[in-house]
């Protein structure tokens, strides 16, 4: 093996050891900090001994913003997460590329030495030379056609040495995009990890001021929170238009979202023992043999729009108008989703949360 193609090789290698680690799930790198949004990193004052209905309202309201960005930063990762997955599979494509090629020019050139050499035997006269100091005619005639196949051999191998040296020099310049798109990907994903870290933290640090008692009414607010919102959607008498029934690939997908039932919300996981919102949805649809995007903001974006009235078992509704929640839907008003860390895969009523809209995965 020549110096070239070992070094070649030992490129190609170092590529799909440095893909191997950039891509790994969980992979903590340093980078700057996003600058949190004023109404999720405001300091929250301490909670007075005994928090009042004011007090505690204050930190739910306080608790509702902060998961909200760090649901609005899991999807930023998320979107980083399955970029580098992509990124890392075009790069690790194109060294095995590089080396087949580098390997085809490899014996393209031995070809040619081969016939230089051959050359060189005859004394460094052409093949028409040699042709032409035959008397045999029989023997010129099989000579001329052997000289036409040569002509035709040896313009083949230099366009075929050149198409494969052209070649080589993009896939080498593709690797090279990828290779960036990869490390900017990397930063945003490491930005997106430290402000859900960051956003987490300080909920869990208001959650933890408060006593035994309060924790308790402040989980009786957050229910009756949603209980309003729900009473108040299934007001508008929505649920009168609602009466689609599920396709064969919705009933799966919402046999597989009842399963998770349980298991608990963590950011950027998709399975089995945990589901962040978007995790949830984009499993249960594999589940049922359809791929989907894994964010929300991209399910919204690239899955069809349905009207709420339209909608049917199966289908996700959309929350926020940032599109930071997902949820898939179950039928009778209810949804299963993955609500935010410190909880777990439930059902719940579809109008808890201010719906954006509804898309369908097998429209």
């Amino acid at each position: 093996m020549g110096t070239g193609k070992r070094g070649l090789l030992a490129a190609a290698v170092t590529v799909v050891c440095a893909v191997t680690v950039l891509g790994a799930p969980g992979t903590a790198f340093a980078g700057p900090s996003p600058t949190p949004s004023p109404s999720a990193s405001s300091t929250t004052p301490p909670l007075p001994s005994t928090a009042s209905n004011k007090d505690l309202e204050a930190v739910r309201t306080k608790l509702e913003a902060l998961y909200h960005d760090a649901a609005v930063a899991t999807d930023a990762y998320n979107a980083a997460e399955e970029a580098a997955k992509k990124q890392s599979a075009e790069i690790v494509e194109l060294a095995k590329k590089i080396v087949a090629g580098q390997e085809k020019l490899d014996d393209l050139k031995d070809r040619a030495g081969a016939a230089a050499r051959a050359q060189y035997r005859t004394g460094g006269l052409p093949d028409e030379a040699q042709l032409m100091l035959t008397d045999d005619p029989s023997e010129f005639l099989d000579g001329a056609g052997r000289v036409l196949q040569g002509q035709r051999a040896t313009k083949g191998l230099i366009g075929e040495l050149t198409r494969t040296q052209q070649d080589l020099e993009q896939y080498s310049k593709d690797a090279s995009t990828q290779w960036q798109k990869l490390e900017a990907g990397r930063k945003t994903k490491a930005a997106a990890q430290k402000k859900i870290e960051k956003q987490i933290s300080a909920a869990e640090k208001l959650e933890s001021q408060l006593e035994k008692k309060e924790k308790e009414r402040l989980e009786q607010l957050e229910a009756q929170v949603a209980l309003e919102a729900q009473t108040a959607w299934l007001d508008t008498g929505v649920l009168d238009e609602i009466n689609s029934a599920a396709s064969v690939q919705g009933k799966k997908a919402v046999q597989f979202a009842t399963a998770q039932i349980g298991k608990p919300y963590v950011w950027g996981a998709e399975g089995p023992d945990s589901f962040d919102c978007s995790g949830l949805t984009s499993e249960a649809w594999k589940s049922a043999g359809q791929a989907i995007p894994r964010t929300s903001q991209e399910q919204w974006k690239q899955l069809p729009h349905i009207a709420v009235e339209d909608m049917r078992p199966g289908d996700l509704i959309i929350y926020f108008d940032d599109a930071s929640h997902v949820a898939l839907y179950v039928g009778d008003g209810a949804i299963i989703h993955a609500p935010r860390p410190g909880r777990t895969v439930t059902l719940a009523g579809a109008g808890t949360m201010p719906i954006l809209g509804v898309v369908r995965p097998d429209a």
